[in-house]
C-alpha cells in the first residue's frame, strides 16, 4: 500500500476486543510494509554493524604496512556507506509510508463509523473523545505500528552482530553476547510503571480535551449566563492535573534513559580494559580490539530501538482502547433479507403507536425533551442495541430513558442489563433495521436538534446526496434563509458577492443559532427523502420567522412524508395531523385546534401550563360545564385552588 493510493477501497473489519488486539489487527494488515521496512532496516542496520570489522582490517593493514590491504578496507567502506545511505532512505520512506497508511485506516473506520451511527454517536460517545480519537490518538497509534518494524530490523541485527562477534573473537564475543540481552531486559521491570503512567497522563489529557472541546463549543452560551470564568476554572485544573501526571510519566522514562546510557558505558569500559589486558598479553590483535570495541560501540544505537518501541506501545495502547470504544458501537440491525432498495408508505413506530401516514405533514408533541429525541433517532432507524450489556450503577445511554423507550433492567447487584432490541421502526411495513444501511439512510433522514454544519462553502454544504427534485434555491427560500444569504453575501467581498461561495467556519460559528438551525434545515430538504423528520425545526428563530419556514417546509414537502417534533402553536396548526406522545406511548391524536380543546395534556404542554393551571382549569370546567347551578362547595373548592 503507497500513500497515493489512499484511502482505503475498504479499510476492513477491525479486531475490536480490545487495544492490543487491535495494534495486531492493525500490524497484520500491513504486513507487506512491515516486510519492506523490515528488509531496508536489516540492511542498513548490517551495513553499519559491518563497519566495525572493515575499520578493524584497516587498523590492523596499517599495522602490517599491507597498502593492498588498506585499499579493499577502503573499497569495502565505500561499498557499506553506499549500502547505509540506501537503506536508511529507504527505511524512513517504508517507515513513514507505515506510519500514515494506519493513520489513514484508522481515520476511515472512524469516518465510517460515524457516518454509520449518525446522530447516536455523540449521544453514545463524548464528542471530545471522538475528537481526541480521531486527532492526537491517530498519530500515536500510526507510530507503533512505524516503530514496529525498525524495531524488528534492530533485534535481528543485534542477534546477528552477536554471532557474529562470537564467531569472530570468541574470547570478546561472549562477554558481549551476555552483556546485550542484560541491557535490553534490564528496564522491563520499569515498563509497567511507566505505562502506567503513561495511561493516567493520556486519560487526564483526553479529559481535558474533552472539557476544552466542549466549552468552545458551547462559548456562546456561556458567555451569555457569565459561566466563562467558572469553566476557565475547570479547564485550568485540569491542564494542571496533565502537567502533573506529565511530569510523573518523564520522570520515569528519564529514569528508562539514563540506565540505558549507564549500563551500556559500564560494558564498553569493561570491554575496553579486559581487551587491553588480552592485547598487552599478544591473545588478540589490536585491530581486534578495534573491530569488537567499534561493534559493541554500534550496538547502542540499534539497542534504543527497544526504548522506544516501549514508549511507543505505552502511549498507542490507551490510544487504541479509546479508538476500540468507538469502532465496537454497534447500529441495531438484524441480518439483512432485503434488496437494496428504498420503501414507500406509511412511517410506524410500534413501540410507542406513532403512525405518519405517507405524504402527510405530522407533528408530533412530547412533554419531555429528552423523550422527543430518542423518539425522532427510533424513527431514524438509530435505535440502541446493547443485549445483554451490564453498566454501573447510574451510568451508561440507558440512564433516565422511560421503560417503554427500552432500558434495562437491575439486578440485585445493582448492576443494569440491557433490554432485548425494541421492534424496528417500519417503513412501508418494511424494518428499517433489515434494511441495508445506504437503503435506510436514503429513506429517512433525521435532523437533530442541534445540527451540525461543516466548514466549507455553502454550495459544498449543500451538495448532498439527494433525489434531485429539489433545488438548493428552493430550499433555501423555504427555510426561509433570504437573511443568511445577504450576510454571507457581505461577509466575503473576495467571490464576487456570490453568497454560495462564502465559506461557513467550523460548525457555523460565524452565524447566530437561528441562522445555523435554517441552513441545515435547507440542507435536510435538499436531500427530499422519503420520509424526512425533524426534531424542533423552528426553535432557534422569532416567531414571525417561524411560521414562514413552517409553511415553506409543509409546500416543499407536499407529497412527501414528513415528521416535526415541536410543541410550538404556529407549527402544529399547518400539520395534516398532531400526535400526542405521554410516557413512551400514544395517547392522543387530530387536528391542533381539536385537541387543544379538548386534551387537557396536550393544552398543557403546547400552552406552557402549570400544574396550578390545570387544576384551575379543571375545577372552572366542572363549575360551568354542568347544566345544574354549581354548589357553594364547588365554589369554594375552586377559589382555593385557583
Amino acid at each position: 500500500m503507497q500513500i497515493r493510493d489512499l484511502p482505503y477501497s475498504d479499510p476492513g473489519d477491525p479486531d475490536v476486543r480490545s487495544g492490543p488486539r487491535f495494534l495486531y489487527w492493525l500490524g497484520r494488515n500491513q504486513l507487506s510494509g512491515q516486510l519492506k521496512s523490515l528488509s531496508w532496516g536489516l540492511m542498513h542496520q548490517c551495513a553499519i554493524a559491518g563497519l566495525p570489522l572493515v575499520v578493524g582490517l584497516a587498523v590492523q593493514a596499517v599495522i602490517d604496512g599491507s597498502r593492498r590491504g588498506l585499499a579493499q578496507a577502503g573499497a569495502l567502506i565505500l561499498v557499506l556507506g553506499i549500502l547505509i545511505a540506501v537503506g536508511d532512505t529507504m527505511l524512513h520512506r517504508t517507515a513513514v509510508t507505515n506510519w500514515i497508511t494506519a493513520a489513514a485506516r484508522v481515520q476511515q473506520l472512524l469516518a465510517r463509523k460515524t457516518a454509520e451511527l449518525g446522530s447516536a454517536l455523540t449521544r453514545r460517545v463524548a464528542a471530545g473523545e471522538v475528537v481526541a480519537v480521531s486527532t492526537g490518538d491517530v498519530e500515536k497509534i500510526g507510530w507503533f505500528v512505524e516503530a514496529l518494524s525498525r524495531f524488528a530490523a534492530a533485534a535481528t541485527a543485534l542477534v546477528l552482530i552477536c554471532v557474529g562477534l562470537v564467531l569472530y573473537l570468541p574470547s570478546l564475543g561472549v562477554l558481549v553476547a551476555i552483556a546485550m540481552p542484560v541491557l535490553a531486559l534490564t528496564v522491563l521491570p520499569l515498563l509497567p510503571r511507566a505505562t502506567r503512567r503513561a495511561d493516567i497522563q493520556r486519560e487526564k489529557a483526553g479529559k481535558a480535551t474533552e472539557l476544552a472541546s466542549d466549552t468552545v463549543a458551547g462559548l456562546r452560551v456561556l458567555r451569555g449566563i457569565g459561566g466563562e470564568e467558572l469553566f476557565l476554572g475547570r479547564y485550568r485544573r485540569a491542564s494542571q492535573e496533565v502537567r502533573e501526571a506529565a511530569v510523573g510519566s518523564a520522570r520515569m522514562w528519564a529514569l528508562i534513559s539514563a540506565i540505558q546510557v549507564f549500563l551500556p558505558g559500564v560494558l564498553l569500559i569493561s570491554l575496553v580494559w579486559y581487551g587491553a589486558a588480552l592485547a598487552r598479553d599478544g591473545r588478540i590483535d589490536v585491530g581486534q580490539l578495534v573491530t569488537v570495541y567499534s561493534a559493541a560501540t554500534l550496538m547502542l544505537f540499534p539497542l534504543r530501538h527497544f526504548e522506544e518501541i516501549a514508549m511507543a506501545y505505552s502511549f498507542s495502547r490507551p490510544s487504541a482502547q479509546r479508538a476500540v470504544r468507538v469502532l465496537s458501537l454497534e447500529r441495531s440491525t438484524r441480518p439483512s433479507t432485503i434488496d437494496a432498495m428504498v420503501p414507500e408508505g406509511d412511517l410506524y413506530d410500534p413501540v410507542t403507536g406513532l403512525l405518519a401516514a405517507r405524504g402527510q405533514f405530522t407533528a408530533v408533541v412530547c412533554g419531555d425533551p429528552d423523550e422527543a429525541g430518542r423518539l425522532a433517532e427510533r424513527l431514524g432507524g438509530h435505535a440502541e442495541a446493547e443485549t445483554g450489556a451490564e453498566t454501573a450503577p447510574g451510568t451508561g445511554p440507558d440512564v433516565g430513558k422511560d421503560p417503554a423507550a427500552g432500558a434495562g433492567t437491575t439486578t440485585d447487584d445493582g448492576k443494569r442489563t440491557a433490554a432485548a432490541p425494541l421492534p424496528s421502526v417500519l417503513l412501508g411495513g418494511v424494518p428499517l433495521d433489515e434494511l441495508p444501511l445506504d437503503s435506510a439512510r436514503t429513506a429517512v433522514l433525521v435532523q437533530d436538534k442541534d445540527p451540525v454544519l461543516l466548514s466549507g462553502t455553502l454550495r459544498e454544504l449543500l451538495d448532498v446526496p439527494s433525489s434531485g427534485a429539489v433545488s438548493p434555491g428552493d430550499a433555501l427560500d423555504a427555510a426561509q434563509c433570504g437573511d443568511v444569504l445577504d450576510a454571507l453575501a457581505q461577509a466575503s467581498l473576495d467571490t464576487g458577492g456570490d453568497p454560495m461561495r462564502t465559506r461557513i467556519t467550523e460548525r457555523g460559528r460565524s452565524l447566530s443559532g437561528g441562522q445555523r438551525q435554517r441552513l441545515a434545515l435547507a440542507r435536510s430538504l435538499v436531500t427530499d427523502p422519503e420520509a424526512l423528520v425533524l426534531d424542533e425545526p423552528t426553535s432557534a428563530v422569532d416567531s414571525h420567522t417561524e411560521a414562514r419556514v413552517a409553511a415553506g417546509i409543509r409546500r416543499l414537502r407536499r407529497g412527501r412524508t414528513t415528521v416535526a417534533f415541536a410543541s410550538s402553536p404556529l407549527l402544529l396548526d399547518l400539520a395534516d395531523r398532531v400526535v400526542l406522545v405521554h410516557g413512551g406511548t400514544v395517547v392522543a391524536s387530530g387536528a391542533h385546534r381539536d385537541l387543544l380543546r379538548d386534551e387537557p395534556l396536550y393544552r398543557a404542554v403546547v400552552t406552557r401550563e402549570t400544574d396550578d393551571d390545570i387544576a384551575a382549569s379543571a375545577a372552572q370546567d366542572e363549575l360551568v360545564g354542568a347544566d345544574a347551578s354549581p354548589s357553594a362547595e364547588a365554589i369554594e373548592e375552586f377559589e382555593e385552588r385557583a
